[in-house]
């Protein structure tokens, strides 16, 4: 089925964003992509969901894969990504979606829909809940020891030196790797986060060499420029919003050994149901051996949870 996804360049606000489709259901499903992932991330869900009669959609953002550069990255924050969303709503006629969003893809899909509720019909995360960036997003959940990967990429010019020392595609491999771990990444004073991999540690079972090149490939056309700004650089961005809601209908998935579950305050703050102060239609469901990359790792899971939810929704 990959064969039949199409891809085209879309020009959004002034940049051309490259665009993955299949499906040609009346009911349209936006896949936002994390770090280190693409389009690509969502291969497996795009086909599932064109499947059951949606029409799927999976984009590079600005500045990632295959899509174009902005003119000043380091000016970017996680609202132009929000501009970019409904930039490419309008773009593609598309009046409502429904937004799916992994990772960082999780964070301008919630800020979409809780200041364009008008545009999105449900959302879906995985790994991330609600979370508005800014100082307070920082202070609850991302206080983490210098050693944390979060706080080393922040830093400017320090992730590019570590990067640097080896090839894309190491760097992808090594990330996929250390990110499938249950624990969170910490490098001690004196090493980096890239020093943290351990070569004899193969792929995981589920990511092929197959997949690797095709990241990697991505990832060699766009650097990570981009991508060490939005999200990291600019997470304490302040939104300018107060008393956030997303009032639709959402669905968070968590894979029990995800490491987000150890940032502080995080595991409680899902499991507590805290989060749902600020989603309050949100239905929480846990895949306990799923990790930080669960959709990849146990699509058939994901796929069945995303279809069972769209399916409960009108547009």
């Amino acid at each position: 089925m990959m064969e039949k996804i199409q891809h085209s360049e879309v020009e959004v606000k002034g940049l051309k964003l490259h665009v993955a489709e299949i499906g040609s259901g009346s009911k349209t499903v936006v896949f936002l992509h994390g770090f280190p992932e693409i389009w690509y991330t969502w291969r497996h869900q795009m086909i599932s969901v064109a499947s059951a009669g949606y029409r799927a959609i999976a984009f590079d953002f600005r500045g990632y894969g295959l899509s174009q550069q902005p003119a000043e990255p380091e000016k970017e924050t996680m609202f132009d990504l929000v501009h970019e969303i409904v930039g490419l709503l309008d773009a593609l006629n598309i009046s409502k979606a429904f937004l799916v969003g992994k990772d960082f893809g999780a964070i301008p899909g919630h800020l979409t829909t809780a200041v364009h509720p008008e545009r999105v019909a449900g959302i879906i995360t995985l790994g991330i809940p609600f979370m508005l960036p800014g100082p307070s997003a920082v202070e609850s959940h991302l206080q983490l020891p210098k050693g944390f990967y979060i706080t080393r990429w922040r830093e400017p010019g320090r992730a590019e030196a570590d990067f640097g020392r080896f090839p894309v595609k190491s760097v992808i491999r090594n990330i996929y790797t250390l990110f499938s771990k249950s624990e969170v990444p910490i490098a001690a004073d004196d090493q980096e986060i890239m020093d943290l991999f351990d070569p004899s540690i193969p792929l995981p079972p589920w990511f092929s060499e197959e997949d690797l090149a095709t990241y990697a490939s991505l990832y060699e056309k766009s650097g990570f420029r981009y991508a060490l700004q939005v999200p990291y650089r600019s997470i304490n961005a302040d939104a300018g919003l107060s008393d956030v809601k997303v009032t639709i209908p959402s669905l968070l998935i968590m894979g029990e050994k995800d490491y987000v579950f150890k940032f502080p305050g995080m595991e409680d703050y899902i499991r507590s149901g805290a989060v749902k102060n600020f989603v309050p239609d949100l239905e929480i469901v846990y895949i306990p051996d799923g990790s930080h990359f669960v959709h990849e790792q146990m699509p058939e899971k994901v796929n069945q949870l995303i279809i069972e939810f769209l399916d409960k929704q009108s547009i």
